[in-house]
């Protein structure tokens, strides 16, 4: 009899995988399959109290019961798409030609994406009392929950709400931070800060709570000096009391390169970042002298200094006490109406998935202490961590808030795993019709040549090698993905505009304040002038830090990397009629960076 070949490592982890998902009662596709990873979202029991067939649970994480924390009870949940509304943008996407939009297309009102008359809230922790057992308050609170879906649907016809949170265990997360803090911290990313600045959650803050809210124009570094100016003086014009600071986890990386700036990212530096004095100077004006926050600015100052002379911070220079909220502690806890108690203040940081909200945390501390992830849903518990003995920050799992705006962008914005898209290709072919893609192509390219979406998708899978196991086939699926996650990074970076900008942009690039702006950035005015393409070379995302690999990455086993394809020509195959030049050959570096 023929000897049997020895199973290979990838054999042996799959083998493996099996017989764990059959422990705990899985069948189905292993788990480097498109589709396991959908069933994996699918299959998997949870806490939620939003248990309906038309809602889609993603995000599943590994899981011992011997755990102390189910990772999975936070994990988002979201509508899910018929196959007849994915199967028609398919199709657009290998029809559609692209077309550049208008500078004007790029412009984006508030007003639009949470219109006021459309009842885009949030739900509401119902009242209780303390004679109320926590059987019957959890109730009441899903009885609440699910009349609050209900009136939301019936304003709002199919299709036309944005992916948002359905579970229910997310929004209690909400429920106690905004209960427990003093002072809300808003986190934005500064490319698209209206898509996650929900008015309902600020005027719930300042009115019926009676507290103050903080925006954070967090990732800067991302945006032009006058873009960053214009959208704080826009946010400032629509909430006239709303303190407005800007943020970045990341100042000063170069951007000449992505090689050069992937080095650079290998040891985060979390003590140099942009803002920290910013949002201490608007707790300062906030609290009125009502607490200390001097213990708060020395740190900060210990923390330049550290980062100066060492290069680094010593992660062992400073303990920060964290602590994990129980059940038992948050449920059955009232807001408090009593500011600042015992002389602490205490900050709830809250934010949609993917705004950085943790980076913004381990800056302020001054080293890392929140594991960061381009993956949405990454945080998966309430904890608090104290800054100083009179300082205390809550953490809250991001949360996606209803509104109206288009399902393509929002996954641009990362708030839907890239790994467990059913169809990434329109969004390829939105952010191409909203960045310099097209105009880079008609410069080079025959003009006869029509791009759509799938065409952009297929060269990109040529320029890095991606096959199909059976066929060898270009995977144009998973060329999308990596686009896309580019895209998420800052990379491909696409960057929305307050209305009227283009009008008024050259008020912006000479205002006061850009110097300071710049200096945030950590960056000079001979590098803010190499190009008049500022919005697609700005630097890397300060969402993930190089040492951080990306839990959802089920496309990428084979351990590559996106940058591979800008710096290092692959041989090329035979190429498809039409294609004439693959268009990541046409793009430079600093384009594509």
């Amino acid at each position: 009899m023929p000897r049997k070949k020895p199973f290979s490592n990838k054999q042996k982890k799959k083998q493996l995988q099996v017989k764990r998902e059959r422990k705990r009662g899985d069948t189905g596709s292993g788990p480097s399959s498109r589709n396991a990873s959908v069933e994996r979202g699918e299959r998997q029991s949870d806490t939620s109290d939003s248990e309906t067939t038309d809602i889609r649970r993603i995000n599943q994480q590994p899981f011992s019961r011997e755990g102390r924390y189910d990772p999975n009870r936070f994990r988002l949940h979201f509508e899910k798409e018929s196959k007849e509304e994915v199967e028609k943008r398919k199709k657009l996407a290998r029809e559609k030609v692209l077309q550049q939009v208008s500078d004007k297309e790029l412009e984006v009102d508030i007003n639009k994406i949470y219109p006021s008359e459309k009842g885009l809230g949030f739900p509401r922790r119902p009242s209780w009392n303390y004679e109320m057992t926590r059987e019957n308050l959890l109730k009441k609170e899903e009885k609440s929950y699910r009349d609050y879906l209900d009136e939301l649907h019936s304003r709002n016809p199919p299709d036309t709400l944005s992916h948002f949170e359905h579970n229910l265990e997310t929004w209690r997360q909400l429920w106690r931070v905004l209960e427990m803090s003093d002072v809300i911290l808003l986190i934005v990313d500064i490319r698209h800060p209206v898509l996650q600045f929900p008015p309902s959650l600020y005027h719930y803050i300042t009115g019926d709570l009676q507290k103050q809210a903080i925006l954070v124009l967090n990732k800067a570094d991302l945006c032009p000096p006058p873009l960053v100016i214009a959208w704080k003086h826009y946010m400032a014009s629509q909430f006239p009391h709303l303190e407005i600071v800007c943020f970045t986890s990341h100042p000063g990386q170069p951007y000449s390169t992505v090689l050069q700036k992937k080095r650079m990212r290998k040891k985060a530096d979390w003590g140099h970042a942009g803002g920290p004095i910013d949002i201490l100077k608007a707790c300062q004006n906030i609290t009125a002298g009502r607490v200390d926050l001097s213990s708060w600015e020395q740190k900060i100052q210990r923390d330049a200094v550290a980062e100066r002379f060492d290069g680094e911070c010593d992660d062992g220079a400073e303990s920060v006490l964290m602590e994990h909220q129980t059940d038992s502690a948050m449920e059955l806890s009232s807001p408090s109406q009593e500011l600042y108690k015992d002389g602490i203040l205490t900050l709830g940081c809250i934010g949609f998935p993917n705004v950085g909200k943790s980076s913004v945390i381990n800056s302020l501390v001054g080293r890392k202490v929140v594991s960061v992830s381009r993956t949405p849903g990454h945080t998966k518990y309430f904890q608090t961590y104290y800054l100083t003995p009179t300082v205390k920050l809550c953490d809250c799992p991001g949360l996606v808030f209803p509104s109206r705006v288009n399902k393509q962008l929002q996954i641009l914005a990362g708030i839907y795993p890239v790994s467990q898209l059913q169809e990434p290709y329109s969004s390829v072919g939105y952010l191409c019709e909203r960045t310099e893609f097209l105009s880079v192509l008609k410069n080079q390219e025959s003009e006869k040549f029509n791009w759509t979406a799938w065409d952009v998708c297929e060269a990109w899978a040529e320029r890095r090698g991606y096959k199909t196991a059976k066929a060898a086939r270009h995977d144009v699926y998973r060329a999308a993905n990596s686009l896309l996650r580019l895209a998420i990074d800052g990379r491909l970076c696409l960057c929305l505009r307050p209305p009227g900008y283009s009008c008024l942009r050259e008020q912006w690039e000479k205002h006061v304040d850009l110097q300071d702006i710049m200096v945030l950035q950590g960056r000079t005015t001979e590098e803010e002038g190499t190009g008049d393409r500022d919005d697609e070379e700005d630097g890397e995302s300060s969402t993930e830090p190089e040492e951080e690999r990306d839990r959802d990455a089920d496309d990428d086993e084979d351990g590559d990397d996106e940058d591979e394809g800008f710096g290092h020509p692959r041989q090329k195959d035979n190429k498809p009629p039409g294609f004439t030049v693959n268009m990541y050959d046409v793009l430079g570096e600093n384009e594509c960076a």
